[in-house]
């Protein structure tokens, strides 16, 4: 029995659906979902089926979210069935798609094995939810999520289809514009879970679904009804949560009255609404559906005519630094996944986390990217049973914020500057490799000449700080690392480790999971340039995070990170080595950064 490669599943294969994971979907040996589709990761999963983020090797690799069902059904009458009613709820989520920017596409449709799949666009952005774990949101923004957000509810309703799980996590704000976006329709997976029978509405999440939709009969009102549980939830910021013995934990809502208690949370917190918007939510959650609003158009009425809402937010707009050119970009947000593993290199956890960062247009389509780093106070070099006298002696160093490059800078951004590559392993989305640090320090210059804004190599306090992002094991991934997670020789193994692949090469940037400050290939890849002269140890050097320029070796400078040439010891977050200002050498690259 065959164990599945999906960093995300440990399951066996099943050696009766095409050797596909009974799990995750992935498969063996290469073979894509649809013959097409490679899965990347997991997004989420619950009884009726799983969702995946994938690149469409038909579609030069582009991202998409693949929604994998289960039909809850048995034999072949009842599973051809529900392929029939599947192909028709796909037709459906389709044609609202194509005809609403505010409804992802759906790209495609297909069954394998006892499997049926939907093929959606990928919306880059971010969910409510994660907002809400930013910021708490105002009566403003709640007007402009119901202006936003309402006449989507009708375009559905207009054409007989209910979405049926409203909440936080299945709205989002898209990056580009700024628009709500609603996704996560639970109609295919309706037909997959129900009896062919009688077709129930088994699609609901507790907190948010009205009393008729838990007991099988949805209407637009039910939907309606989310909607309101929604932006009270989001105003108050109180959420339904499980408890320590996983029982439902819900301070805003009394299931023993059947009374919301938004109001008296939002006077706890010395919140005020006003009685306009207050009675327009208040008719959204009453208990029986036949006195909640019967459209969504009746709500935009009531809405318009107490208060005009405003445009729609567009990101917000941070300078850089006010003494940084008036040109800054916005910051927008990314999400990514963070991974922790233990001794022997095992995966524990896996992290949702998020972060800002603004775009600097290079010119041609060329972009880099600068993630927002925030400031704070960390202890440099390595603990006792760490590392060499180089590491030491471990010291505190405040680190006021700054903006770092997402990845290593590429081939592509490198060529876009400086008019030449000269990489060795050519690709346009694999660091540049074979610069020198005086090579470096010239990009930054070029690159500050074109922009407006100061951009430099990082001080070796910034690079270390950025590395460990909070943590203090000798990775950011734990205790050792693995060649699934970092490029390096894998024939070496750090700790308790196992040994692994050596890949004898670069890899594109981003190829591995990221830091808890979103920063890629910080372990590996390729050793990264540092700012600061060589010292033998950290005797008298600076506690506030700036280059340590005063005396030292001026001929070498650090390097950082490690690279795919070396064994896992030297990608540690705290080793450090130095070469000559103009060695070039295939393992050597760098990423830039500017102060925040």
């Amino acid at each position: 029995m065959q164990i599945c490669q999906n960093l995300n599943c440990s399951n066996p294969f099943n050696p009766d659906s095409n050797r596909f994971c009974i799990s995750c979907g992935q498969s063996s040996f290469g073979k894509l979902l649809g013959n097409r589709y490679r899965v990347l990761k997991i997004l989420g999963e619950g009884g009726f089926g799983k969702t995946y983020t994938a690149e469409d090797t038909g579609r030069f690799d582009d991202v998409c979210v693949i929604k994998q069902f289960f039909p809850q059904v048995s034999g072949t009458a009842a599973l051809s069935k529900a392929a029939e009613l599947f192909k028709q709820e796909a037709k459906r989520l389709y044609e609202l798609g194509e005809n609403h920017s505010q409804i992802p596409r759906l790209l495609a449709y297909f069954e394998q094995g006892s499997s049926l799949y939907l093929v959606q666009e990928f919306i880059q952005g971010q969910t409510l939810l994660t907002e809400l774990q930013q910021q708490a949101f105002s009566e403003e923004k709640i007007r402009q999520l119901l202006a936003d957000l309402l006449p989507v509810l009708q375009f559905i309703y207009d054409r007989n289809v209910i979405h049926r799980d409203i909440k936080p996590e299945n709205i989002m704000r898209r990056q580009k514009d700024g628009k709500l976006v609603l996704i996560d329709f639970g109609g295919a997976k309706q037909v997959t879970q129900t009896s062919l029978a009688r077709q129930a509405t088994g699609i609901y999440t507790i907190g948010y679904a009205p009393s008729e939709q838990m007991n099988g009969f949805a209407s637009p009102a039910s939907d309606l009804y989310a909607l309101g549980a929604t932006c009270v939830r989001l105003l108050t910021q109180c959420l339904a949560l499980p408890d320590a013995n996983g029982n439902l934990c819900d301070r805003l809502y009394d299931a023993y009255n059947a009374q919301w208690l938004w109001r008296e949370r939002l006077q706890d917190k010395g919140v005020t609404l006003s009685n306009e918007l207050g009675q327009v939510l208040d008719k959204l959650l009453k208990h029986l559906a036949r006195e909640r609003y019967q459209s969504a158009a009746e709500v935009l009425q009531d809405l318009n005519s107490t208060k005009t809402i405003q445009a729609i937010p567009q990101p917000q707009c941070i300078p850089v630094q006010s003494s940084q050119p008036s040109n800054t970009s916005s910051l927008k947000t990314f999400e990514f996944d963070v991974v922790t593993v233990d001794a022997r290199g095992k995966q524990i956890s896996r992290n949702r986390r998020s972060a800002n960062f603004f775009e600097e247009d290079l010119g041609n389509g060329v972009i880099l990217e600068m993630v927002s780093i925030p400031g704070g106070t960390f202890m440099m070099g390595s603990p006792q049973g760490e590392g060499d006298n180089r590491e030491k002696p471990q010291h505190e160093v405040k680190v006021p914020g700054f903006f770092m490059g997402k990845y290593e800078v590429t081939q592509t951004q490198y060529q876009a500057i400086m008019g030449s590559n000269p990489s060795k392993f050519k690709d346009e989305k694999r660091p540049v490799e074979q610069v020198s640090w005086s090579d470096a320090v010239e990009f930054c210059q070029k690159l500050s000449q074109k922009t407006g804004r100061t951009y430099r190599l990082p001080s070796e306090a910034e690079w270390e700080y950025a590395c460990r992002a909070g943590t203090t094991t000798p990775f950011y991934f734990g205790e050792t690392i693995t060649s699934d997670l970092v490029n390096y020789d894998g024939n070496y193994a750090y700790a308790s480790g196992t040994k692994g692949q050596y890949r004898q090469q670069t890899t594109p940037v981003g190829s591995f999971p990221p830091n808890a400050f979103g920063l890629y290939d910080m372990h590996s890849n390729v050793w990264e340039w540092c700012q600061d002269n060589y010292y033998q140890n950290y005797q008298g050097a600076p506690t506030d995070g700036s280059f340590w320029l005063t005396s030292g070796d001026k001929t070498s400078h650090l390097l950082r990170g490690g690279s795919w040439y070396h064994v896992p010891g030297y990608c540690r977050s705290a080793n450090r080595s130095s070469v000559g200002a103009v060695i070039r050498n295939l393992y050597i690259g760098f990423r830039v950064v500017v102060s925040a």
